[in-house]
């Protein structure tokens, strides 16, 4: 066949897709030549305008390395990533919401013992996190293990500034007790930008947005026979929490950083100035397939 136009192109592009081996693979390239060529025509893209695009992605790649993932950076601003959470996450009750993982998570990060304060060289008001993890039923589960990062108090991540700092700060891994319990000290973390330099945004300059997140913690807990759970906690006081530039913000996951006079701390610990303390419960889904967590 030959001689396609805009109308019979698109039936030519799948056909040749036809015989693709894997049936999910076939059902998704032939979904995405049938959105893509529907958007073209929807917007009467010209010539001049997807090389633009071209040239968008492409800078988008060029930017993205081991401590920068600036394509999960436009699939986080696009909402994409939130929706492909939501797809796949459909949680029951007592188990704790999802949402994005972001592009500063950092596979192996240190473990520590139960206690310890995380925030190496980092400045700012001491932050005590206690929580706990159990499965969707309420059942405790020791062992599981809790993955956390955060921003600094000027919204930076450690990798961002690992030459000023000399090394990774403000995030690690715990193990809960026999109780399913786990505690640490930190700092409070700042609400911040997502970064602008870049291809990203550039895009939300052109659209009027802002690229701001409200301040929060990650964590990604993950225990033998069920899901592993990538969430936030957003701080109830923080701004942005309606305008989220990820579109990752649920009402579940905001919680108060509690503010406290200097004195003997929750844990035993006793401070000579003020802290906070957030104290956060997680939930995990039974998943009889996961794997054992090591």
């Amino acid at each position: 066949m030959r001689d396609f136009n805009e109308h019979t192109i698109t039936q030519a592009v799948v056909d040749r897709f036809a015989d693709t081996p894997d049936p999910r693979l076939r059902e998704i390239v032939t979904s995405l030549v049938r959105h893509l060529h529907d958007f073209v025509r929807d917007v009467d893209l010209t010539f001049e305008e997807w090389q633009a695009g071209i040239a968008f992605l492409t800078r988008t790649g060029q930017l993205c390395d081991q401590h920068r993932q600036e394509f999960i950076l436009l699939s986080d601003t696009l909402g994409v990533s939130m929706l492909v959470d939501a797809i796949n996450h459909r949680m029951p009750e007592g188990a704790t919401e999802t949402t994005v993982l972001g592009p500063f998570y950092v596979a192996d990060a240190p473990e520590r013992p139960n206690g310890a304060d995380i925030s190496g060289p980092l400045a700012g008001t001491p932050l005590l996190v206690t929580g706990s993890v159990a499965s969707s039923d309420g059942r405790p589960l020791p062992g599981a293990t809790v993955d956390v990062w955060h921003a600094d108090e000027d919204g930076a991540y450690d990798v961002q500034q690992l030459d000023a700092l000399g090394g990774l700060a403000g995030r690690a891994q715990f193990r809960t007790d026999a109780e399913g319990r786990f505690h640490f000290w930190t700092i409070v973390p700042a609400w911040y930008p997502i970064p602008d330099d870049g291809p990203v945004g550039s895009m939300l300059r052109a659209t009027g947005r802002h690229p701001n997140r409200p301040a929060h913690m990650h964590f990604m807990i993950g225990a033998e026979g069920h899901e592993t759970l990538i969430t936030h906690v957003f701080a109830a006081d923080s701004p942005w929490l309606d305008s989220d530039a990820v579109f990752g913000v649920k009402t579940s996951l905001v919680a108060e950083f509690a503010e406290h006079p200097a004195g003997t701390a929750p844990d035993g610990r006793a401070m000579d100035r003020p802290y906070r303390h957030l104290a956060y419960d997680f939930g995990l889904k039974a998943d009889p397939v996961q794997p054992p967590i090591t």
